[in-house]
């Protein structure tokens, strides 16, 4: 066992305590305290830095608590003023410009404008390449300020809503397939010419065509036959004097002898019928054809 001995003293006397043999220093010296100095010094210069380029950059790119730069964030979406550049595919709803300013889209090789339904899958395309327009889609339609198409096309037909269709061009329009209009005019002072170079000319009207020059000629040339047809009704050539410059006329002959040429005969009702020619006229007012 150990033995514990206290040490009494009486007032007036002092005592010595015995001297520790040895110390125990606690803490960081030496070079491990230079190195822990310069450590917290070195993360206070990178705080700093790191603090400035914060200001920095927040300063360069505009900042705000409504947006950054350009870019502003509304109710409505997004509003971006200024030219704007996008290096990727841009996804809204919406695009439209300011009151007082117009939309302008460019690209050094083509604009694309995509439509995707719910699964994701293209359902229209306009692309604007520098040579051509292409579009993409069921239908296309152009239509006014008040809502009211002007140009529609879809896989079975292209109409044209303006109350007038006007081409300029010099060789005018070129339709390979028929055309339905109800009425095919000239400009004022300008000649209007219907041909087909290689194929024939047909009109079809199922009440009538009329066919109307105020201040000209009309003139109806072809290669070989002229038909003027009515399914049911009569043929009207209503004129002062009707011409016909070139028809063929027999010489006198002996009775009997047609030499392969008829005569036009016109019943009192108007009708037109064709009879052998002979020496004299051939047309009987009360003939079976007018009958």
């Amino acid at each position: 066992m150990v033995r514990e001995q206290y040490a009494t003293t009486t007032p007036g006397t002092s005592l010595e305590r015995p001297k520790n043999e040895y110390t125990y220093k606690i803490g960081i010296y030496g070079w491990r305290k230079r190195c822990l100095y310069l450590f917290v010094l070195l993360l206070l210069i990178i705080l700093v830095v790191n603090f400035s380029l914060t200001i920095w950059i927040l300063k360069v790119m505009w900042f705000s608590p409504t947006g950054m730069g350009h870019l502003r964030v509304t109710k409505e979406g997004l509003r971006l003023e200024g030219e704007s550049e996008f290096l990727f595919p841009l996804y809204a709803k919406e695009i439209h410009s300011r009151v007082d300013s117009s939309l302008l889209l460019q690209s050094t090789h083509n604009v694309t404008v995509n439509a995707r339904n719910s699964n994701g899958e293209v359902t229209g395309r306009l692309n604007v390449g520098p040579k051509m327009v292409e579009f993409h889609s069921q239908q296309f339609q152009i239509n006014s300020k008040d809502g009211k198409p002007l140009f529609t096309v879809d896989e079975n037909e292209v109409v044209i809503g303006t109350d007038k269709l006007r081409v300029t061009g010099p060789e005018g329009a070129l339709f390979e397939h028929s055309v339905e209009t109800p009425l095919v005019k000239a400009e004022a002072f300008k000649q209007l010419r219907l041909e087909s170079p290689t194929r024939s000319l047909s009109m079809d009207a199922p009440r009538g065509i009329n066919i109307k020059a105020q201040a000209g000629n009309i003139e109806a040339l072809s290669q070989m036959d002229i038909k003027l047809h009515s399914s049911d009704g009569v043929l009207l050539l209503d004129a002062e004097t009707v011409r016909l410059p070139k028809l063929p006329e027999g010489a006198r002959g002996g009775s009997g002898i047609s030499q392969g040429l008829y005569e036009i005969c016109v019943c009192p009702d108007g009708k037109l019928y064709l009879s052998v020619a002979g020496v004299g006229s051939t047309c009987q007012e009360y003939s079976r054809v007018c009958q």
